[in-house]
């Protein structure tokens, strides 16, 4: 906001006072927006020194709903805000996300700082909204849709002179607000880069949502500069497969001469003379080469098509949605679970055999079991047997059945055996690589002709279902080394397909939403943001089945009315390993953020002189720096 250093104290209060006595006051002392904002205060109905009009903080259920509404823009913002507060560390601020009403989701800050903080409610639950505190840094970039500093005695209420602050808008991929990030701190430690900084890191938050929330389409990286492809500063825009634009960031819409309101209505060939057939055919040719675009107003941007979606160009428009099956519902979004299942369907109603490997715990037989609901087996029975949970004098009398009286305490009436009940559906032979050898070459013999020869003699009753194994073993060493039949091993596997273990996946939070969801659907539960992400690095060597044993205990823990899980509702346990082992990095395709003050700081830079298409006087009054420390700068980097 500030092109100039903000205006001392007793300035500011003069022209509030005017206002206040009567709203006639020299816009010309302060800047529009500012003045603006006080406007839309005393509208409000706030004075500076009354109370606030509303209660400090939404109810933990409130905050838990606001939490699991803003699950994608929490999971983009938490590494970046990390890595931004690792540059403000020990300058006693405070870094904030905030959603598009002005609530706090997640704040990391320095413990000398704190205190301040919370008496201000700067705090996971608080609304920091125009109508409710005046004006502030977080509520006027909400009301003003653009990055703001507001400083000392520029903020409405008293209360809060105390504190400097600068935020930026958060932006999607089809321009919709979705929140803002802010840097709140102690008036005196206010530095001239903090809103660069924060304009910078929004930007890497934008950036990230739009290449997750377009990762199926064909995508452009865009830049005035080709060196400035795969820097902060880059446009951004995806295509659908005849060309028209069905995302972007904002350097893209700003690069190509186009505003949020085209996203979803506009063809790329209304702002660039080249068809978008034309890029794929030059890229195809020479994948990854950065490419000339002619904009129509005579400007030329360079630009880099994403290596992998062209292929996906060539799907027909006839390809169907995602099928509405068991195995949909199950999917939460990792991608290696996701091709699993997709490979899964295509084997559903034939005679092959799926065998699924894994890590205890990894959910193999809830991936069995939706494989039988979305087969044309649906309606006949799904039989699991545990073959290394069967007593092995039992397990072949449980597996074949047996004639009356075939042995001592059979049941005088005779069994039919696991392997019949299941005709006309799956039989799911869990932990196969458990079952002992005579029992494999049995087994062996009904799959290959198809019948049941119970114990005790009789007729060989025929039978026919579709077969599932599962095993968390590795089958192909124990046939190497006899203790699993190589010939059963690959009478088993007509498809492998390995699951990933909990920590490999990249579906964390809604995994926990949609466990949160199972077991209290009426009542909507979520985690604390900073614990999430602590959990969500943890190793998990239980997988799914340790997580959701956790979140169960983790539910029968908070009281009455609470919705909110936090440290004390976890097991010691797991509180204990937690803070033995180190933090992990979230997972996430998203490139690295600039881990370090000096980077953020020039790419600040960049983007400023981006913004004014290379006018280095504009690009330092947005930064607030001199045009001569400008030229340093960016000298110092050709140096």
């Amino acid at each position: 906001m500030h092109a100039n250093p903000p205006l001392a104290g007793p300035l500011l209060r003069q022209a509030r006072l005017k206002l206040l006595d009567g709203g006639n006051f020299s816009d010309s002392a302060i800047d529009e927006r500012l003045a603006r904002s006080w406007r839309r205060s005393l509208a409000a109905g706030l004075t500076p020194t009354g109370r606030l009009a509303v209660p400090d903080n939404l109810t933990a259920g409130e905050l838990g709903r606001a939490l699991g509404r803003n699950r994608e823009l929490l999971n983009h913002s938490r590494p970046i805000m990390e890595y931004l507060f690792e540059q403000v560390r020990h300058s006693h601020s405070l870094v904030v996300l905030a959603d598009n009403h002005g609530v706090l989701m997640h704040t990391l800050g320095d413990t000398d700082f704190l205190g301040k903080a919370e008496r201000v409610a700067l705090m996971s639950g608080a609304c920091w909204d125009e109508r409710q505190r005046g004006t502030n840094a977080i509520g006027t970039a909400l009301a003003e849709a653009s990055g703001i500093e507001i400083h000392g005695d520029e903020h409405f209420l008293e209360r809060n002179t105390f504190l400097t602050c600068a935020a930026a808008p958060i932006v999607s991929a089809t321009g919709e607000l979705l929140g803002i990030l802010d840097i709140s701190g102690d008036r005196r430690s206010r530095h001239p880069h903090t809103l660069g900084l924060v304009n910078t890191a929004a930007r890497m938050i934008e950036n990230r949502l739009v290449a997750d929330a377009c990762r199926r389409h064909l995508r452009l990286y865009l830049h005035p500069d080709p060196a400035g492809i795969g820097t902060v500063a880059e446009g951004i825009v995806a295509l659908s497969e005849d060309g028209w634009i069905v995302g972007a960031n904002r350097n893209a819409l700003r690069l190509l001469g186009l505003s949020a309101a085209d996203i979803g209505g506009t063809p790329l060939f209304r702002a660039i003379d080249t068809r978008i057939g034309d890029l794929i055919a030059q890229n195809r040719r020479r994948p990854g080469q950065v490419l000339a675009l002619h904009c129509h107003d005579g400007r030329t941007i360079y630009a880099r098509i994403d290596g992998h979606e062209p292929r996906a160009l060539s799907v027909p428009k006839s390809a169907g949605p995602q099928p509405n099956d068991a195995l949909t519902a199950l999917d939460t979004g990792d991608l290696r679970w996701r091709a699993a299942a997709d490979k899964a369907r295509r084997i559903l109603g034939k005679d092959i055999p799926l065998l699924l490997s894994g890590e205890s715990g990894v959910g193999k037989e809830l991936f069995a079991r939706a494989v039988h609901e979305s087969s044309p087996q649906r309606n006949g029975p799904f039989v699991a047997i545990n073959c290394a949970a069967l007593p092995e004098n039992l397990i072949e009398a449980e597996l074949f059945g047996y004639q009356p009286g075939a042995f001592t305490g059979a049941r005088k009436e005779g069994y039919i055996g696991r392997l019949r009940e299941a005709e006309g559906g799956t039989l799911f032979l869990d932990e196969i690589g458990d079952m002992p050898l005579a029992l494999q070459t049995r087994l062996l013999r009904v799959l290959q002709e198809r019948k049941v020869l119970p114990l005790g003699g009789g007729v060989a009753v025929d039978v026919r279902f579709s077969l599932i194994c599962a095993t968390h073993r590795d089958l192909p060493a124990a046939s190497a080394s006899g203790q699993f039949r190589s010939d059963l091993y690959y009478r088993i596997n007509g498809l492998t397909l390995n699951l990933p273990a909990l920590r490999e996946r990249n579906d964390f939070a809604a995994l926990c939403d949609k466990l949160l969801g199972e077991f209290f659907p009426d009542a909507p539960l979520a985690i604390e943001p900073a614990l999430q992400h602590r959990l969500a690095g943890y190793a998990w060597p239980g997988n799914l089945r340790q997580l959701a044993s956790v979140l169960r205990t983790a539910c029968a823990m908070l009281d009455p009315g609470e919705s909110l899980i936090d440290w004390p509702h976890l097991p010691d346990d797991l509180v204990d390993a937690l803070h033995r082992a180190p933090a992990q990095p979230c997972r996430s395709n998203a490139e690295p953020a600039q881990r370090n003050l000096a980077a953020l700081s020039l790419a600040a830079i960049h983007q400023a002189v981006a913004d004014h298409a290379g006018n280095l006087s504009a690009a330092a009054r947005q930064l607030g720096i001199s045009r001569q420390t400008l030229y340093r700068k960016l000298k110092g980097e050709r140096a």
